[in-house]
């Protein structure tokens, strides 16, 4: 309860207090649902995740095609990961197998995660015993390919990508009794904050919210490739179908994962937040493990944290070669957070995400979040909170004074409506976001900061940008990703588009560290107007906001010798201008043959998409992300790889038999039953309603007030000392 105090023999209420505030918390949260709020209530039960449960999950099932009603499905046998992580750079390759335990051939349709951050540049499929490798081609060539040898009878094999973090994979005419496997090869960067490195291994596709296709932007030919997941119903319906809650699948996985950090010191303080690890100490580093059993969870991303010994970061430049062309990959520390004498006053606005896949344990860390941000907050800022589902309601016509009593009465309002079931329904995302810029201002010149808070499970990550982009004017906008398995894409260019950073929290514990590591980056950050300047070109970059090295990819241009050249570094501390300059004479030579040239072509087409998201010019940058998904093997919105065994294996009515059968997902750890099967039409009961009745929220107010006094108090005592 809000109202219990840290230590007992501080109270300052007779005994029965907590007793007696218990039961005006209940008339007054009465009250506020069915005063306050309009929305309807939605049941649901208490699916909280907690870490410490069993490693037993459900795993991802391929959607199959079967040439009768009740072929079996081809479950899951195992998914092996091996990653090599050294300094900032990752090798991952992942291994998923699969097995056809029926009588009939199939064609598989299968849907996986990955990391937003991966340079997909090499895929095999192997069935029995045909290994066949994937070429890149332009999108609606490969799919041509594909369907080409699926009609003829032939093994084939077309993968896609249909947004950063969800990729498709189909398999044409696999015979009874085959085996397929599935090997997935990507590079990707790590980069540590405040001495931290973390690297992610994403296991489930979470649900997405979808509204109904309008506008010129979803009609265009050159828009990217919408998502076909998105308006999932649950079994038997279009899209991705989930497993219910109580539903098992037949045959657990075998999740198997072996990341080594090549470290070249000891390695500190490592820990993983999401799955019971295995260590093992090596000459230059550690090797982690998970263990090789059934039923380990695959329902929320694998989360590896670790610090060096002595807070040692891999820093400097690294360069290196590919196809005459020559790349780097720059990691400088910045300088040290110099703190500002006097902060001035802003503007806060709270954009929480109220949506049925938010129920439980995402609204329980929302709540832990926002409650220990708007305690940070000075008496001289001013908030508003603003709760969205399918509709949007906010607390205050306008920004109030970050008093105790406006801070309790907006924990009041969250908190009521989180324990009474009051939330739930659609995530319409892009009018809650119209609506927070468009909020009026109490105060000409006060800096506002929006921050939304998410589990991102939507298919308007384009839509956002570009409305995040276009809508700034003097916002900053900070995305905070909440759940076992965030849609990352989202929280990531929300982020980027707001000139911020973003940050995923999977617990409640992450929940405070976040409001403090928040704070600091609004008060203090700690290299602005980033630059980066080489023979000839230049590179931006976003402010660096917290303790974290700049690493940035960059290209020379043909004509140029970098070997006697310099990069030159520089932005605005809170002391003044600052500068480095580093050498390429003194830079590591990888001769690895591509490796930088990926990640640089990965952070390539980020700007592109983004500059697609904001239709510039649209059609040519569909033609240029082509264009580097071809040279550089690179899976993108516009590429994808094929492969095809060119051997029949059925005859062209035999392969022509092939019927749908849609298998169930499992939904992320955490994740209520709430996120599936809602689309538009369903958003109509939760309707648009008129903003809390002031009266009704003083009389919960009213009762935490004292208490967040306190403890603000003891807050601000602890840092004056």
């Amino acid at each position: 309860m809000l109202a219990r105090m840290e230590n007992p023999s501080h109270h300052f209420a007779p005994k029965n207090f907590n007793q007696k505030l218990s039961a005006l918390y209940f008339a007054a949260a009465l009250l506020l649902g069915f005063i306050a709020f309009g929305i309807t209530v939605v049941a649901a039960p208490d699916r909280s995740a907690d870490l410490d449960d069993p490693d037993v999950s459900l795993s991802p099932y391929f959607q199959v095609k079967g040439a009768e009603d009740g072929v079996d499905a081809l479950p899951l046998k195992s998914t092996q990961v091996d990653a090599v992580l050294a300094g900032v750079i990752a090798g991952v390759r992942v291994v998923q197998t699969y097995q056809n335990e029926g009588a009939t051939p199939l064609e598989a349709r299968y849907i996986f995660p990955a990391s937003t951050r991966a340079a997909v540049h090499g895929m095999t499929m192997t069935v029995g015993e045909r290994r066949i490798e994937a070429q890149i081609k332009e999108k609606a060539e490969a799919r041509k390919t594909y369907e080409k040898a699926r009609r003829e009878g032939k093994t084939a094999s077309l993968l896609e990508s249909h947004r950063s973090n969800v990729f498709e994979m189909n398999v044409a005419n696999i015979l009874p009794g085959d085996t397929v496997t599935v090997e997935l090869r990507y590079n990707e960067l790590i980069t540590p904050e405040e001495g931290e490195y973390e690297w992610f291994f994403p296991t489930v596709v979470g649900p997405r919210y979808t509204r109904k296709a309008t506008g010129p932007a979803r009609e265009k030919q050159e828009t990217l490739p919408l998502d076909p997941l998105a308006g999932s119903k649950r079994l038997g319906g279009e899209g991705l179908a989930y497993l219910g809650e109580n539903e098992d699948g037949e045959n657990e996985p075998v999740f198997t994962l072996t990341a080594e950090i090549l470290a070249g010191t000891r390695v500190q303080k490592m820990k993983c937040v999401s799955h019971r690890i295995d260590t093992e100490a090596t000459g230059g580093g550690v090797r982690v493990s998970l263990p090789p059993r059934a039923g380990i969870a695959m329902n929320r991303d694998f989360i590896l944290r670790y610090r060096l010994a002595g807070g040692a970061l891999a820093t400097g430049l690294m360069v290196d070669s590919f196809k005459g062309e020559n790349y780097f990959l720059l990691t400088v520390q910045p300088p040290a957070r110099v703190e500002p004498a006097q902060m001035p006053a802003r503007d806060y606005v709270f954009v929480m995400d109220v949506s049925g896949s938010m129920w439980g344990f995402p609204l329980e860390v929302s709540q832990r979040l926002l409650k220990e941000m708007l305690i940070n907050l000075r008496d001289i800022d001013t908030f508003n909170v603003l709760l969205f589902s399918g509709s949007s309601r906010t607390l205050f016509e306008t920004p109030v004074a970050a008093t105790t009593e406006n801070i309790a009465a907006a924990i009041a309002l969250f908190e009521s409506g989180r324990k009474y079931n009051d939330y739930g329904g659609g995530t319409e995302l892009l009018p809650a976001l119209k609506r927070a810029f468009e909020l009026p201002r109490t105060r000409a010149g006060v800096s506002r900061n929006i921050v939304v808070i998410t589990d991102g499970y939507v298919d308007l990550e384009a839509e956002a940008y570009a409305l995040v982009h276009e809508s700034l004017g003097d916002a900053n906008l900070f995305a905070f990703g909440i759940g076992s398995s965030v849609n990352r894409e989202l929280i990531e260019r929300l982020a980027r588009a707001g000139r911020t950073e973003p940050t995923v929290i999977e617990n409640e514990k992450r929940a405070q560290n976040a409001a403090e590591k928040f704070r600091k980056m609004i008060e203090s950050p700690v290299l602005t107007n980033v630059r980066v300047e080489f023979a000839g070109g230049s590179l931006s970059a976003p402010d660096v906001l917290s303790q974290r090295p700049i690493v940035m990819c960059g290209k020379w241009p043909d004509h140029i010798d970098p070997s006697t050249q310099t990069i030159r570094l520089g932005g605005q501390t809170g002391g003044g201008e600052w500068s480095t300059e580093i050498s390429v004479a003194d830079a590591v030579d990888l001769n690895s043959n591509g490796t930088l040239a990926l990640l640089w072509a990965r952070e390539r087409l980020w700007e592109l998409k983004d500059l697609h998201a904001l239709r510039a010019d649209a059609p040519k940058q569909k033609a240029a992300i082509i264009e580097l998904g071809l040279k550089y093997n690179l899976l993108t919105p516009f590429t994808s790889f094929v492969a095809v065994d060119l051997t029949p294996r059925l005859s062209a009515d035999a392969a022509s038999q092939a019927k749908k059968v849609t298998q169930a997902l499992p939904l992320p750890k955490g994740v209520s039953e709430l996120a599936v099967g809602v689309t538009e039409e369903a958003v109509d009961s939760v309707p648009t309603s008129p903003e809390p009745e002031t009266v009704a929220l003083l009389i919960v107010a009213a009762m935490v007030a004292a208490v967040m006094w306190r403890k603000r108090e003891q807050k601000m005592r602890r840092g004056a000392a």
